[in-house]
């Protein structure tokens, strides 16, 4: 079954129409790029999945369940987690205890966990655990008592990946992970996606610039320009297709150092 499915979705913003009527599909246990140049409606079309925004028109269903209508939180609790283009972390809390108020869906006392409430130890011990269980697999055990907003910048990225798995998504959506980060941190960062759909078996759902990152992660791609789909294929397809290359990506010696990228 289909996991992500996204028909006729529209946002208009006064004379401004920012999504134009897109349709795609996601399937289960995949990377799906969402691609396209600045102000194609990327970003807004994230909101519209997550509830931020609600649609013009058009519809999305997570599996077999619509989600028309639902706030942001009634769809976390079903199954969508997403990290936003700007970093959002709780900066005076520990690292620890970020990835913890991701559980909130899951756990039935997380803030009185928190806030020290009386009656929450049974409860305290397994929020702990399994939040310390994803800082392992994201690489920030070692960072876990320390003061979020001291992270360096790639660490506070992968906090953000964390504290959104901790709410036991189906689909996770990342708005440009891979945003300000330098060469070594990109890197490092495919290779936690990769091993987020290889070996935890998550759908993902990908907003990114990076072209290298992208042709190398992704097992299918969405292409937007003002705000219309334009292309939709798996990497090698959107690659070569002539709008994409018009739109997007450039052409000439701009296409074969994006092939070159996808090859490493």
């Amino acid at each position: 079954m289909t996991l992500l499915t996204v028909q006729g979705l529209t946002r208009r913003f006064q004379g401004l129409v920012a999504v134009d009527s897109v349709d795609f599909a996601v399937q289960p246990g995949t990377v799906h790029g969402l691609i396209g140049p600045n102000g194609a409606g990327k970003t807004t079309l994230f909101n519209l999945v997550s509830g931020v925004l609600a649609p013009s028109a058009g519809s999305v269903r997570l599996g077999d369940q619509p989600l028309d209508g639902l706030p942001p939180y009634r769809r976390t609790a079903l199954g969508l987690a997403r990290t936003f283009q700007n970093i959002r972390i709780f900066s005076e809390m520990t690292v620890l205890e970020n990835v913890m108020t991701g559980l909130h869906t899951r756990l039935s006392a997380t803030w009185g966990i928190l806030l020290r409430g009386p009656g929450f130890r049974a409860e305290e011990r397994r929020a702990k655990a399994k939040a310390r269980d994803l800082l392992a697999f994201v690489g920030l055990i070692d960072a876990a008592d320390t003061r979020a907003g001291d992270l360096p910048y790639g660490d506070q990225r992968r906090l953000e990946i964390a504290r959104a798995l901790a709410c036991e998504p189906r689909l996770v959506l990342l708005d440009e992970p891979a945003a300000g980060m330098n060469p070594a941190e990109t890197h490092a960062l495919l290779g936690l996606l990769r091993r987020l759909r290889d070996e935890r078996g998550l759908t993902l759902l990908l907003v990114e610039h990076d072209m290298p990152l992208v042709m190398s992660l992704c097992d299918r791609l969405t292409v937007l320009n003002f705000g219309r789909r334009i292309a939709d294929g798996t990497p090698a397809e959107v690659r070569a297709h002539p709008a994409v290359i018009e739109a997007y990506l450039g052409t000439g010696s701009h296409e074969v150092s994006v092939s070159r990228g996808a090859a490493s």
